[in-house]
């Protein structure tokens, strides 16, 4: 069983073309075997890339381990986002204060991925765009281990529920 009022969630990064859109595909591809129906999603707090398909180093990481997010572009989060969803993990700190700093408060709760995913108080999701493929290699992996906190918790908090 899992939460049933968790409908959708949202990621967030700089750009949403490394971080997010790897978190965004990861979380569906596992939703979806796992057979859960939540909508995941993935936005920037910058507009540096809207229409962009994520950089070819995620595209390149995430196909490695059977996960297509080629089909996804970048854009840019909205205050319609906070209204929409129930959960928006951001990548690091800078996102955290951007939103809270820029978009009116909505129903979703946001919070740092790492954290609320369990794996570490206050962790960021380093950013890979300046390295090479071995840090896209490490963020997929972070990233992975995120969303197996994710759906324990999901499924956690469905238990608790009456």
């Amino acid at each position: 069983m899992y939460d049933k009022y968790m409908k959708k969630i949202l990621f967030v990064c700089t750009g949403n073309i490394c971080r997010s859109p790897l978190a965004e595909g990861i979380v569906r591809h596992r939703l979806a075997a796992a057979g859960l129906d939540i909508v995941v999603d993935s936005a920037g707090t910058e507009r540096y890339h809207v229409g962009q398909p994520p950089d070819p180093r995620a595209i390149a990481v995430a196909r490695s381990r059977g996960v297509d997010i080629s089909r996804l572009r970048a854009r840019q989060i909205g205050a319609e986002d906070l209204a929409a969803c129930d959960l928006v993990l951001v990548a690091d700190n800078t996102h955290l204060a951007a939103i809270r700093r820029r978009l009116a408060p909505g129903r979703a709760d946001v919070s740092l991925l790492l954290e609320w995913c369990g794996v570490k108080q206050g962790g960021e999701v380093p950013d890979p765009y300046y390295g090479g493929p071995r840090d896209f290699e490490q963020v997929y992996a972070l990233l992975d281990c995120a969303t197996d906190g994710l759906l324990e918790r999901l499924t956690n908090r469905a238990r608790k529920r009456p």
